[in-house]
Order: C-alpha cells, then sequence, then structure tokens
C-alpha cells in the first residue's frame, strides 16, 4: 500500500510509524478501534512467528491479517528522542535483550 503524501501526518515521529498510521486511518476511523491493548477485534503476533503464523491465524480464528516492516532502529531513537513513548503493538525485538544490557549514552550539550 503507498499512501498519498497528503494523507500523512508529520507533526510528531509516532504519527510517521507504520503503525500509527494504520490506527490513525483504517483501526480508528474505519474499524472503531481505539484500544489496541484491550479490544478484543485484534489480536498481535510476534515477529518471530512470520507470515505462516498470520496465514493460520486467518484459516482458524481471523478475518484479516496485517503485517507490517518493523520500526527501523532510527525511528524508535526519533521517538525516544522527542521524549515520546512506541504506541502499542509498533515493536518487537527478537532475541530479547537482558534487562540493562541496553545503554544509551545522553550528551550534557543539547
Amino acid at each position: 500500500m503507498v499512501l498519498k503524501e497528503s494523507s500523512l501526518d508529520k507533526s510528531t515521529p509516532i504519527s510517521q510509524l507504520d503503525s500509527q498510521i494504520l490506527t490513525d486511518l483504517v483501526f480508528a476511523p474505519i474499524l472503531d478501534i481505539k484500544d489496541l491493548k484491550n479490544d478484543n477485534r485484534i489480536d498481535f503476533v510476534g515477529g518471530i512467528r512470520g507470515l505462516k503464523e498470520l496465514e493460520r491465524r486467518c484459516q482458524e480464528d481471523c478475518v484479516c491479517a496485517i503485517a507490517l516492516h518493523a520500526c527501523s532502529i532510527e525511528e524508535l531513537m526519533a521517538v525516544a528522542d522527542a521524549d515520546m513513548i512506541m504506541p502499542p503493538k509498533s515493536t518487537w525485538f527478537e532475541p530479547k535483550p537482558r534487562s540493562g544490557f541496553v545503554v544509551r549514552v545522553f550528551d550534557d550539550e543539547q
């Protein structure tokens, strides 16, 4: 799918994420899904399971499945640098890093 440039909100790093664009343009206005964490009409399949799991779920208990590219480290850092939090269902890291394994050094000069 390719969106028209005019339909994209570029006001924040979050509004530019594929998962947020899908929420803003499809889930909320068309399907009336506003709470991705708690709405029982939407589910999340971790990236490590792959497209085969999405196909299996569609055959068993889903109406459709949507696969998104993983967010880039640049997108993740842009959200963090803006002091924002990634939206629900927008990240999947594999293998999972141990707590304290990832460190970000902040410059004093900003």
